[in-house]
């Protein structure tokens, strides 16, 4: 039922845009009906050039949260489980963490130009905190009495990360990478359309600059569909992942 719902509020905003403008309240020219939305996606995925771009994206996205969430689970579960180590970068976290990633932009194209290395670097750094973040509570969410049973028993680091620290955490980690791979999305796009990087960022920066208005529409209708299918496919990896987690075993119908 919620699918059905779903999908019967994506047709009655599609439904939306297609009168809006033929009725005349916005210009046609600025923003088309569904029907050639539709028609100009329908012409974009015959050409080569679409599915190129559309791979150019889809790797970084997923290079770059890979990377980043390696790097945060890592960090995190190191700084968060030595108290000297968390309170010497708390500081320097809660300053770096907010900074907006478009801000390095100037940063990242004089180091290495209009590249995808240049837009790498934006997604790192935005997913990077995503996922830090989620696994520092994680680890500081630990049960103290459990820690001091850890202790007793004489559990030595790796043992102490596998048993005790990392059930605690994953919860917190699975979430971090689900917030995260939205966010690599969003700066993957964005780093294509002002680095020039290439994607389906580049090719809506080109279609909007050209004129091609149906055109940059259909493409940005992609980066959507990306972005809700990155949703449900974390969403199931999550409901996997956790199955045993009482959160999940929640929300199945009995």
């Amino acid at each position: 039922m919620r699918v059905l719902l779903g999908l019967a509020g994506l047709v009655a905003f599609g439904a939306l845009l297609e009168v809006v403008p033929r009725i005349g309240l916005v210009s046609p020219d600025f923003a088309p009906p569904t029907s050639r939305i539709a028609a100009a996606l329908g012409d974009q995925v015959r050409e080569e050039q679409f599915w190129v771009a559309l791979l150019d994206t889809l790797r970084t996205w997923a290079l770059g949260l890979v990377i980043a969430v390696l790097a945060g689970v890592v960090i995190g579960v190191l700084v968060g489980s030595v108290p000297v180590l968390r309170t010497l970068t708390a500081s320097t976290i809660e300053f770096l963490r907010p900074i907006p990633s478009v801000a390095l932009i100037p940063l990242a194209v004089l180091l290495y130009g209009s590249t995808v290395t240049s837009t790498l670097i934006l997604v790192v750094y935005a997913s990077f905190w995503q996922v830090l973040v989620q696994v520092l509570y994680g680890v500081a969410d630990v049960d103290p009495v459990a820690r001091d049973t850890a202790r007793s028993y004489r559990l030595g680091p790796v043992a102490t990360v596998r048993y005790l620290i990392w059930p605690t955490t994953l919860p917190y980690a699975v979430t971090g990478v689900r917030l995260a791979a939205s966010v690599a999305l969003i700066l993957t796009i964005t780093g294509e359309l002002i680095i020039g990087s290439p994607g389906l960022g580049k090719d809506i920066a080109i279609a909007q600059a050209s004129g091609a208005v149906p055109q940059m529409y259909a493409l940005v209708v992609v980066t959507g569909l990306i972005g809700v299918l990155a949703n449900l496919a974390t969403r199931s990896a999550e409901r996997q992942v956790l199955a045993w987690h009482p959160s999940v075993r929640a929300e199945v119908p009995v």
